[in-house]
């Protein structure tokens, strides 16, 4: 245990979440996701774990040390149902909750069709998956930055 560092977040996590510059692009993931395969295609070239907890309750925690990008749309995605793009399940809101939560600028997460996310995904630094096993619980984070103290 570190203080001040949510508990939730496991050391490899972490080293993660540090070593991702402005603008990487980070995987949480639900059950589902072909995880392992795409993991091996990212910078990191391993899957890293948060499996006791459900999306929100990890981007929850991601969020407490990693700022979102500021500079673009996209600084956080959603993966679209199939045949309902428009359609947020509930997964999805707890999610956009605690991004809300977090980031405080309230603007919705971009929406990606199935594929399209899977081929992003590849690119990404790093691919976390969670313990949800609620359909379409994946998401995209982009680091931003942390400016200077003065």
């Amino acid at each position: 245990m570190l203080k001040g560092i949510d508990n939730r977040l496991n050391a490899d996590v972490l080293y993660a979440l540090r070593a991702m510059g402005h603008g990487d692009l980070l995987v949480i993931c639900d059950t589902n996701f072909p995880a392992d395969s795409i993991a091996r295609e990212t910078v990191l070239g391993e899957l890293l774990h948060m499996e006791n907890l459900r999306a929100a309750e990890a981007i929850e925690a991601i969020l407490s040390v990693l700022p979102l990008d500021t500079f673009v749309d996209d600084f956080a995605g959603r993966m679209e149902v199939v045949g309902e793009p428009s359609t947020i399940p509930p997964v999805q809101m707890e999610v956009q909750n605690a991004i809300d939560a977090a980031d405080g600028r309230k603007e919705r997460m971009v929406s990606i069709e199935r594929f399209a996310f899977y081929d992003k995904a590849r690119t990404a630094y790093a691919v976390i998956q969670t313990g949800e096993r609620r359909f379409y619980g994946c998401f995209m984070l982009r680091k931003g930055v942390i400016p200077p103290e003065n």
